[in-house]
């Protein structure tokens, strides 16, 4: 989240709303599916399917529906008391290092919120309704020496290159 930002980022099917939403303004103001699928950032086949739904049943159809089947077991409130656990960071857990796994958010999840998560519901918590992906640490070997690292990309590298 941007700091000094009011609202949190969207979570990822709000986004795929705002973007059918999008999609409605500019059909009815008459823009082609091409820049249609330009302007909201989708492949054209998805916005020839929406103008079908949408010529059908409306802007309204498009619209996200609520899901079927199981509730969460996390209800929006305990999301976002996890989610400002979350932005603390790792080592306010008591974490030795400032990485998330889906063992540690599991844990914070339980200590905050009271419910124990599967690995594949702390997944779905974290990249559906926080709206993180994964990201993997840089590897790099300790002795890495970017210095040397320059001057041989200058000067033994062209030297040792084959043709042009």
């Amino acid at each position: 989240m941007a700091a000094g930002s009011p609202l949190p980022p969207l979570s990822r099917p709000q986004l795929a709303e705002a973007r059918r939403v999008r999609a409605v303004e500019l059909f009815e103001e008459g823009v082609s599916n091409a820049e249609v699928a330009r302007a909201v950032g989708v492949c054209a086949e998805s916005v020839r399917r929406w103008r079908r739904v949408w010529e059908k049943g409306g802007a309204s159809a498009l619209r996200r529906r609520a899901s079927s089947g199981r509730p969460p077991k996390l209800d929006d409130s305990q999301v976002e008391a996890v989610r400002t656990a979350l932005d603390h960071g790792a080592r306010a857990h008591g974490f030795e290092a400032d990485v998330w796994t889906l063992e540690r958010v599991g844990e914070v999840v339980a200590r905050v919120a009271g419910v124990v998560l599967s690995r594949a519901s702390v997944w779905r918590l974290l990249t559906g309704r926080l709206g993180w992906s994964l990201q993997r640490p840089e590897r790099r070997a300790v002795e890495r020496d970017e210095s040397e690292i320059a001057r041989w990309v200058s000067h033994e590298w062209p030297r040792i290159k084959k043709g042009p």
